[in-house]
């Protein structure tokens, strides 16, 4: 490729020719640069998922558009991956737990996407937004109540608030006990983190086996429940893959959502000298996320069924085809035409018949709790500029890698909300855990780890 007068430079660390590797520390830190070198290929750009994974990434909005919604040429069971079949790809790649073959709905086509899916969202279409949002505060409540009083005022909402938050409130949405919902905490975190994520994935998997079981014997109210009892008659194996993609693929971008929107609202001007209370600011802000900073940044691989001209670049059959939901969200072909931006959606939940099934629930959790948060402590500030704030090294998402934040230490009675332990729903203070489950430790006993966070929660619900 030759490089044109006045076009953008490769970034640092990113090559001139041949394909661009989106897994190293200078793609994280400034992924817009290398969306502006890839744009000089045309409508997709070569490049390295991890070291040996090569794919072709879609960076046009109106491209990917076309391919998200064109499932009879573009298609997502990865077992069709040329490269994975014929040995050319690690066998240890950590590209592989996010591109390899499942048997769920994100990977399947056809009457078996359809199948699966339909099991999917007609048990997300069974939760009430009030009951859910009640819950979203009570885990704000108890999660805000470990760091509220801390000495200097100082939290790191990435791991004090938002990292845990989607996990708690997704324990109760699928009915976990409290040992259960431990594991699966435990899984998902290890997962995300890297920290032997072989051990995290044996320990998720078990915790998943587990509850699907006690579900086939002792259903519940609660999702886990329903897609068991749903007409698609989902198995053992499709119930624990499907939990896998809604939990694991759920909390993550849940996680960027809420804290990219925290930070936006205490440290862009357009919402840091507003009443930013108010519920249609928030709302604002986590819109504009999904915009500038689509939490799953580049994802949604896609299989071309035969040889593509796509504008001009040639798409392999049986190559992966990654879209840049990033980079199709801040294509500048939108900036320049707003009245089409006007009648444009996002495209932050995909498109198309695998068009993100949660993407309801997922809004209203991130705006419930941004503004519970920013209702609870008031004067919460960030401890840095935004500019300066620090994003994890990953192709994957675009996800803060901390988020410090200063506040006035607040006493424990003192931010007791009014008419605390009168909420009622799955989880609340008036009986068990969700899914018949009960906490052991009595408040105040245990501090949450990896390994008790859930059950932590529930004894917090108990005794409150």
């Amino acid at each position: 490729m030759q490089q044109h007068a006045g076009s953008p430079a490769p970034p640092p660390g990113c090559p001139a020719h041949g394909r661009v590797p989106l897994y190293t520390a200078e793609f994280g830190a400034d992924p817009e640069s290398h969306y502006a070198h890839l744009r000089q290929f045309g409508s997709s750009a070569p490049v390295e998922m991890a070291p040996g994974v090569e794919a072709e990434l879609v960076t046009s909005y109106s491209a990917a558009l076309r391919i998200l919604q064109d499932p009879g040429t573009f298609v997502r069971d990865a077992r069709r991956w040329r490269a994975l079949r014929e040995g050319r790809v690690p066998s240890d790649s950590p590209a592989l737990p996010m591109m390899a073959y499942r048997p769920n709905a994100l990977f399947s086509d056809g009457a078996d996407h359809a199948r699966l899916r339909q099991a999917v969202t007609d048990s997300l279409a069974t939760v009430d937004p009030h009951r859910l949002s009640r819950h979203v505060e009570q885990v704000a409540d108890y999660l805000i109540g470990r760091f509220a009083d801390r000495p200097g005022g100082r939290a790191d909402l990435v791991t004090d608030y938002a990292q845990q938050l989607p996990l708690l409130v997704y324990s109760n949405l699928f009915g976990c006990p409290a040992d259960i919902g431990d594991r699966v905490i435990f899984g998902i975190s290890g997962i995300f983190e890297g920290v032997d994520a072989e051990k995290a994935n044996e320990v998720l998997a078990g915790a998943l086996y587990e509850l699907v079981t006690l579900k086939r014997s002792t259903p519940g109210d609660d999702l886990t429940s329903r897609m068991m009892q749903h007409p698609a008659g989902l198995d053992d194996d499709e119930m624990v893959n499907q939990l896998v993609t809604l939990l694991s693929g759920g909390t993550a971008p849940l996680m960027s959502l809420i804290s990219t929107g925290a930070a936006l609202m205490l440290g862009d001007e357009k919402y840091s000298g507003t009443q930013y209370t108010t519920g249609l600011l928030v709302e604002d802000a986590v819109n504009e996320v999904l915009w500038k900073y689509a939490p799953i940044a580049n994802y949604a691989v896609h299989y071309p069924v035969q040889d593509v001209d796509l504008d001009g670049r040639l798409l392999e059959a049986d190559q992966p085809v990654v879209i840049s939901f990033a980079a199709a969200n801040t294509d500048p072909a939108l900036a320049d035409d707003t009245s089409a931006l006007r009648g444009r959606a996002h495209l932050a939940f995909g498109a198309g018949p695998h068009v993100c099934p949660a993407k309801d629930p997922a809004v209203l959790i991130s705006v419930a709790a941004i503004e519970r948060l920013l209702n609870r402590v008031t004067d919460i500030d960030l401890a840095v500029d935004f500019a300066d704030l620090a994003w994890q090294p990953t192709p994957w998402s675009r996800t803060l890698a901390a988020l410090p934040v200063r506040f006035t230490p607040v006493s424990p009675a003192a931010r007791r909300p009014a008419g605390r332990g009168t909420a009622s729903g799955p989880g609340s203070a008036t009986g068990s855990g969700p899914g018949g489950g009960s906490a052991e430790p009595s408040r105040g006993t245990a501090q949450p780890g990896k390994g008790n966070r859930w059950s932590t929660f529930l004894a917090w619900l108990k005794g409150m």
